[in-house]
């Protein structure tokens, strides 16, 4: 199959609420259910968005909900994509688009850390290599409305005008209480992420640093700064979804001692992977 969705529990908290607590963080108007299936048509950058999640009961002839998937994100204008986790319905979808020719890709890591201890300082500090020396311009966190951070994270991703219309569409509309941070350098947003609490949940999301400014310890302390908001709001734990060649990403997330619940992957005709 080339990816495999693969689960393992963490401590006090269960895969399925944090798969669950994910699909909750991703709001869009533009998206329906169809037999148990969310089919997301928002036509932003995040796949998350613009995918068929499902996740929920399935009573209908697979073949027949597959086409019937197909000719909706067509007349979308969107790929169709299949966001494929251990908790899909029914359990055969992944070797049923598997023989239709739909190719795996994206494989993904949802990693859980707990928030009992205070995240603000990691188990592992950032490395004198990835320290502000005296010649790097300081950066400031800043906490930013909506709007402005929807914007800055379009600059850094460099979003067309309609996928970040999406981005706002979908987090304007967020019944979720989130705290949006940016990092300024002379004037400039350099790194930005976003958490949001679900509960006893808190899911970090859209981390981003420009290319410039990498290898500043700035994601590091973004991360630091989003957990100990969500431990001062009762969270528990906290999720995020990385990609898993991301190491970078990855070496930032285990400072903090993130550890992986399970995986997914995303499905998607040959020449419709992106």
């Amino acid at each position: 199959m080339g990816c495999v969705a693969t689960v393992r529990e963490i401590e006090g908290v269960a895969a399925a609420r944090v798969e669950e607590a994910g699909l909750n963080a991703l709001q869009t108007q533009r998206q329906l259910f169809y037999d148990g299936w969310l089919l997301r048509l928002s036509p932003g950058k995040a796949r998350r968005a613009r995918s068929v999640n499902a996740h929920f009961g399935s009573t209908l002839p697979l073949d027949a909900k597959i086409a019937r998937c197909e000719r909706l994100y067509a007349a979308h204008e969107l790929p169709t994509l299949f966001r494929v986790t251990p908790f899909v319905q029914p359990p055969r979808l992944d070797d049923a688009l598997e023989r239709r020719g739909y190719l795996a890709f994206d494989p993904t890591l949802v990693q859980v850390v707990s928030l009992e201890a205070d995240p603000g300082s990691p188990a592992d500090p950032v490395p004198s290599s990835e320290r502000e020396s005296p010649g790097s311009p300081p950066a400031e966190l800043a906490c930013v409305p909506t709007d402005e951070f929807v914007r800055e994270v379009a600059a850094l991703r460099r979003s067309t005008d309609v996928q970040r219309a999406a981005h706002l569409e979908r987090l304007a509309a967020m019944p979720l209480a989130a705290r949006t941070i940016v990092a300024r350098s002379e004037g400039r947003v350099v790194a930005c992420g976003q958490a949001m609490l679900d509960g006893e949940l808190a899911g970090i999301f859209d981390m981003l640093t420009d290319e410039a400014a990498r290898g500043r310890g700035l994601a590091t302390r973004i991360v630091a700064e989003l957990l100990s908001w969500a431990r001062r709001e009762s969270a528990t734990h906290a999720y995020l979804q990385v990609d898993a060649g991301n190491a970078p990403a990855l070496a930032v997330y285990r400072k903090f001692g993130f550890a992986t619940a399970y995986t997914y992957h995303y499905r998607a005709r040959p020449g419709e992977c992106r």
